[in-house]
């Protein structure tokens, strides 16, 4: 049974679907001797090289949860010498779900799991991630009503959100997009400016007490509610 050549990619646990097709696009990748194309499709016993690497079969999936200290970059490019990939140094290839700030701190989740990256990340699925920010000077109330209603950033106006004050400078945000630097920038075109931003949750996973710099498998429940809501 044949399947699509970005899933086949995705499914040894290199990169997501569409960090595949990019790799695809750019002649990195061979099937069966000649450059690839995407829509290309892979039969079993078919030859497929990344970079002249053969590409097989995905060890068995991980899910895991890290609290990510601040001065991490979520990238596998170990040209970077603050890539997530050195500073875990786990024995699989993993690479995050999304992404959080290098001087953000809090949840991140990693995967060898190609397929599940593109259904977190899918805007449509409208997955809840949320965040504790501390900002440069006294919250109004006015800065709470425009934050949930929508702040006009990189010519879109942000979906309306939940915003609550925890004190005269920190609040807790419930976001269903993920704009580059979305939070940044909302506080920035109201005249704030962020301090400390922590993400607590993502779906159903919560960080609670993880302590910073920890990574966790993530427990059976947990995995089994969120395979629930991605569908």
């Amino acid at each position: 049974m044949s399947v699509s050549l970005n899933k086949f990619i995705a499914g040894t646990g290199r990169c997501s679907r569409r960090e595949a097709d990019r790799l695809i696009e750019a002649g990195r990748v061979l099937l069966n001797g000649e450059i690839a194309q995407r829509g290309n499709r892979v039969e079993p016993g078919d030859v497929v090289l990344l970079d002249g690497e053969a590409l097989t079969e995905q060890p068995e999936t991980v899910y895991l949860a890290l609290n990510k200290p601040p001065g991490i970059t979520c990238t596998t490019d170990r040209s970077d010498p603050t890539n997530i990939i050195d500073y875990l140094n786990y024995p699989e290839r993993i690479f995050p779900i999304g992404r959080l700030d290098k001087a953000s701190t809090g949840l991140l989740l990693l995967t060898n799991d190609g397929d599940i990256v593109n259904k977190i990340l899918r805007v449509e699925n409208a997955h809840e991630k949320e965040y504790i920010v501390t900002v440069n000077k006294n919250i109004n109330a006015a800065f709470l009503r425009k934050m949930a209603g929508g702040v006009p950033i990189l010519g879109t106006v942000t979906k309306r959100c939940e915003v609550q004050k925890i004190n005269a400078r920190t609040f807790r945000i419930i976001l269903t997009q993920g704009l580059n630097r979305q939070i940044r920038r909302m506080c920035e075109f109201l005249g704030y400016e962020v301090r400390t931003l922590k993400r607590v949750r993502i779906m159903n996973v919560r960080l609670d007490q993880q302590p910073e710099g920890e990574l966790r498998e993530l427990r059976e429940d947990e995995l089994a509610v969120l395979m629930a809501l991605v569908g």
